[in-house]
């Protein structure tokens, strides 16, 4: 085993189980014994190695080609195991370097005028259609659900975050509301169908735009919910009473946030609202974590909601609300990855092992970051007008007990078609 993996292990793992087998067969135990067992095998010396000097990207790039082997318990489980240990001095001269490199290189990244919106997009959602359909629910929700009361099932917190969602929006009948980010058209047929009101949903996901049509056509809602494949960035010059955008921030990237906004506030109405749900942090972290940004998410950014804010007021923008959910995406995280390891055969099917591993990993890291790095989701509505909104929060259990009135007698939704 090498030693340099063999002594950032002694570091990091003081409290746990961790077994550890070199590519040699020798084996070495870490940690008091305490917790769920943990046991992984390395297949070469060059993957220990790469392990030790960067493990914020190889770790996953050992894991997902095959060279990082779990023996007993999942990825899952290892790496809570790393991130309840880990402490800062466990960190080396040579991964500080790496981690301020990142942090540089993605710094200029979010600056570069140069637009890879459709490019980063295109990476991600344009996958088979049928890799998604193994793992969400029935509505294809990519977002995180709302899991009020604690214990329903995944469709029924996807259905809740919606509910939630459209009662903090204050819709009437007839209004013009605009979906940034608006995945495979689930929002925008629930709040078309639920409120009556007009939406228009944009996505640079050609894969997404070819669904969300189909979906709205089939349900005959081609007349008041319409999905273009359209940049927020040079949307039209046309006023909205509602925005709404859920788990699209996360792709904007920090250098954006001023354009985003302002964009907003040119075609928000006077008298309009905008919910914005995303992806949140405790404190700035200036870059993505470098699997992520390499493999699954390319050119997005978890922001700090103090990071967020400043963007809104320079808009001239109001902040009406902010709420944080702090425990649901770790929960709608477990429910994905389950339901996708339970399909594994068909996830190779559709294209190999490696890739397979690759999503396990994403999953479980995700997953991770909720329950251990303390993410959460963030919901910040905001407004033009101040008189808008209500002085307090009574209007949102109101509206959610009409839309579950609505939700018991909507025709089910057919299964997404590929």
């Amino acid at each position: 085993m090498t030693s340099s993996l063999r002594l950032l292990l002694h570091k990091i793992i003081a409290t746990g189980s961790l077994r550890l087998t070199d590519h040699s067969g020798a084996t070495e135990t870490y940690g008091d014994g305490s917790g769920k067992a943990v046991a992984i095998r390395f297949t070469d010396e060059e993957a220990e190695e790469a392990v030790a000097n960067d493990p914020l990207l190889k770790l996953g790039e050992m894991y997902m080609d095959g060279r990082m082997v779990l023996e007993e318990g999942d990825i899952y489980d290892f790496l809570a195991l790393v991130k309840e240990n880990t402490r800062s001095e466990a960190l080396t001269w040579k991964m500080v370097g790496l981690t301020v490199a990142r942090i540089a290189a993605a710094q200029v990244r979010s600056r570069l005028p140069v637009n890879h919106n459709r490019r980063n997009v295109a990476h991600h959602y344009d996958l088979n259609a049928r890799l998604f359909d193994l793992f969400l629910d029935r509505d294809w929700q990519y977002s995180c659900a709302y899991f009020n009361p604690p214990g329903i099932s995944l469709d029924e917190a996807q259905q809740a975050k919606k509910r939630h969602i459209a009662s903090k929006l204050l819709l009437e009948p007839g209004q013009k509301v605009l979906e940034i980010g608006s995945g495979w058209g689930g929002m925008a047929m629930y709040l078309a169908e639920a409120a009556a009101v007009d939406v228009t949903g944009i996505t640079l996901s050609e894969e997404q735009l070819r669904v969300s049509r189909n979906r709205a056509e089939k349900r005959a809602l081609a007349d008041t919910v319409r999905f273009k494949l359209q940049d927020y960035r040079y949307l039209p010059p046309q006023k909205y009473d509602r925005i709404v955008s859920v788990g699209m921030f996360e792709h904007v990237g920090i250098g954006n946030y001023g354009r985003f906004f302002g964009k907003v506030a040119e075609v928000l109405d006077d008298n309009g609202v905008m919910l914005l749900h995303s992806i949140g942090r405790p404190k700035p972290s200036y870059v993505t974590n470098p699997f992520i940004e390499k493999y699954i998410f390319p050119g997005g950014y978890i922001p700090a909601v103090g990071e967020v804010l400043p963007a809104i007021e320079k808009a001239d923008l109001l902040i009406r609300d902010v709420e944080i959910l702090p425990l649901h995406y770790g929960h709608t995280l477990r429910h994905w990855r389950e339901r996708f390891v339970a399909r594994k055969e068909e996830a190779v099917a559709l294209y190999d092992e490696r890739f397979f591993r690759m999503w396990e990993f994403y999953l479980a890291g995700s997953e991770m970051a909720f329950t251990h790095e303390e993410l959460f989701i963030f919901q910040i509505q905001i407004a033009r007008n101040q008189n808008v909104v209500p002085d307090n929060r009574d209007y949102i259990a109101e509206a959610e007990a009409r839309y579950r009135t609505f939700e018991a007698g909507r025709p089910p939704l057919e299964p997404v078609a590929f």
